[in-house]
C-alpha cells in the first residue's frame, strides 16, 4: 500500500495567499514528501492515480498553515480539560498547523523535562506542530528565574508566566537580559495585580450596573508602559500578549515608532465582543484580561489595520463544566478559540480592516517571526503547512461538534461564515481525519 506520504498531492485551482511573499493568485500547490514541490499558474493536466490525489479547490483560498501563538493545551496535569492530543485535533479543524502552548501546566513547564515531555507527546499524538513555550520564573512564582539555557535547549521557542504576570521588575529586567543571550523572546501577561485584585470584569459602567468589582483598563495599560521601558533599558525581545485596551495600544504604537524590539497580539473575541456579554452573568465572557468597551474594541482594530498589533492568536482556554458552572465570582477565566476563530478572524477582512494578505500575515507568518520559527510560505521547498478555507461556507457554531474538549465557547449559535476545509501538516492531511 502507497503510504500517504509518498502521495503526490495537487491542490488544483485555488487562490493562493502567501502573505510572506505577498502573491495573491490563482494556481496549483503541487506537495509531495512532505514539502511543496512546486507551484504552478498555468492549468496543470496531472490525472489522478494511485500516487497522486487531485483536490479541486476552486473557489477555495489556499494559505500557509495557520499559527496560533497562544494556547493552553493543560497537559500534562489537567487532562481533565484538554489534552495534546484533542487540543491539536481542534487545532487542525480549526485550521491551525502549528500552536504555541503556554508554561501553566502542572507540573509547570520550567524545566527540560516538562518541555521534553510536551514535545514527545506531540510527536506520538499530536496532529501539528507544538511549540512549548516555558516558564519565565520557577513554578510561576515571580520569584526565582528559570534556567533558560535549558529550556532552550529542550526545545521551548519563548518563556513567559503567562496566566501571572511577573510583578517584579528586577525580575522582568534579568529576563529580558537574560533571554537575549538565547535569542528568547519574553512573553508578557501585562497585569498589575495591585490594580485588578478581586476584580472580575472591566471597570466602567457595566460592571457598576451590575454590582460586580472591576478591572480598570490601566491593570494592563500601566504593565504594558513598565515592560516596554525594560526592553528599551534592556534591549530584550518583548511580545505582549492578549492586547485588549486603548492605551495598551497607543504605548505600543510609540514603541514600535521609536524602533523599539516590541511586538504584540490580540485575540478574536477583543475585537469581537464588548463587556456588554456580561450582562446576562454568564460565566462564559468570564476572561482574563476582560472584555472591554466598544472604544477599545474599534482601538485594538486600528491598531490591526496600521500594523501595531502584529499577531492574532486565539488565547484558547478549555475548562470543564466544574471551574465555569458556578458563581460569576468563582468562576475561573478562559474562552476557547482553536475551532471558532477562523471565521471571526475573515470578517476583518470583511469589514474593511485589512486586505487578505495582511490580516492573514497575523495568523500565519507574524507569528513564526516573532517565535523564531522558520517560515516557508507557499514556495517550493518549503514544508507543505498548509490550510485551504472555503471563504463562503456558512454555519452554525456549535461547541458539541468541537474536538476540544472544551465547551466554554463564547460564539455559541452564532452564525458565522468562513471555514477550514483542509490542513495539511509536513504534507499529511491532518484535517479532515479520514
Amino acid at each position: 500500500m502507497t503510504k500517504e506520504g509518498a502521495v503526490k498531492i495537487v491542490l488544483r485551482g485555488g487562490r493562493l495567499l502567501d502573505p510572506q511573499r505577498r502573491v495573491d493568485r490563482i494556481g496549483d500547490l503541487v506537495v509531495r514528501d512532505g514539502v511543496i514541490q512546486a507551484v504552478v499558474w498555468e492549468p496543470c493536466n496531472v490525472r489522478p492515480s494511485a500516487e497522486i490525489r487531485v483536490i479541486d479547490v476552486r473557489g477555495k483560498w489556499v494559505t500557509p498553515a495557520w499559527v496560533d501563538m497562544h494556547v493552553h493545551l493543560r497537559e500534562p496535569g489537567e487532562e481533565y480539560k484538554e489534552t495534546i492530543a484533542t487540543g491539536t485535533a481542534a487545532a487542525v479543524a480549526g485550521g491551525f498547523g502549528a500552536v504555541a502552548c503556554m508554561p501553566n501546566t502542572t507540573p509547570v513547564n520550567d524545566c527540560a523535562a516538562v518541555t521534553q515531555f510536551i514535545l514527545r507527546r506531540a510527536s506520538e499524538q499530536g496532529y501539528c506542530r507544538v511549540y512549548p513555550v516555558a516558564a519565565i520564573s520557577k513554578g510561576l512564582r515571580g520569584e526565582e528565574m528559570a534556567e533558560f539555557g535549558e529550556l532552550r535547549e529542550a526545545g521551548a521557542v519563548a518563556v513567559s508566566d503567562d496566566g501571572r504576570p511577573v510583578m517584579n521588575a528586577a525580575l522582568m529586567r534579568r529576563a529580558l537580559e537574560y533571554a537575549k543571550a538565547f535569542d528568547l523572546v519574553v512573553i508578557s501577561h501585562a497585569e498589575d495585580l495591585t490594580l485588578s485584585h478581586g476584580g472580575h470584569m472591566h471597570e466602567g459602567l457595566v460592571s457598576t450596573k451590575l454590582g460586580l468589582q472591576g478591572i480598570p483598563a490601566a491593570a494592563e495599560a500601566s504593565m504594558v508602559a513598565r515592560d516596554v521601558l525594560l526592553a528599551e533599558l534592556t534591549g530584550g525581545r518583548l511580545h505582549v500578549a492578549h492586547v485588549s485596551t486603548e492605551a495598551s495600544v497607543w504605548i505600543l504604537r510609540q514603541a514600535k515608532r521609536r524602533g523599539l524590539p516590541v511586538t504584540c497580539e490580540t485575540a478574536p473575541h477583543y475585537f469581537t465582543l464588548t463587556d456588554e456579554a456580561l450582562e446576562g452573568f454568564d460565566t462564559v465572557y468570564k476572561v482574563n484580561p476582560p472584555l472591554r468597551t466598544r472604544r477599545d474594541v474599534e482601538a485594538i482594530k486600528e491598531a490591526l489595520a496600521d500594523g501595531t498589533i502584529d499577531a492574532i492568536a486565539t488565547d484558547h482556554a478549555p475548562h470543564s463544566v466544574l471551574e465555569k458552572d458556578t458563581e460569576f465570582q468563582d468562576a475561573a477565566n478562559g474562552m476557547i478559540g482553536l475551532e471558532s476563530a477562523l471565521p471571526l478572524v475573515l470578517n476583518l477582512i470583511r469589514e474593511g480592516v485589512g486586505d487578505p494578505l495582511s490580516i492573514l500575515a497575523k495568523v500565519t507568518c507574524n507569528p513564526l517571526k516573532i517565535l523564531g520559527v522558520p517560515c516557508g510560505g507557499l514556495e517550493p521547498g518549503a514544508p507543505a503547512h498548509v490550510t485551504v478555507i472555503d471563504p463562503d461556507a456558512e454555519w452554525v457554531v456549535e461547541p458539541e461538534s468541537f474536538l476540544s474538549k472544551g465547551r466554554n465557547c463564547p460564539f455559541r449559535g452564532w452564525s458565522v461564515k468562513g471555514r477550514a476545509v483542509m490542513t495539511l501538516v509536513d504534507g499529511l492531511v491532518r484535517y479532515p481525519v479520514a
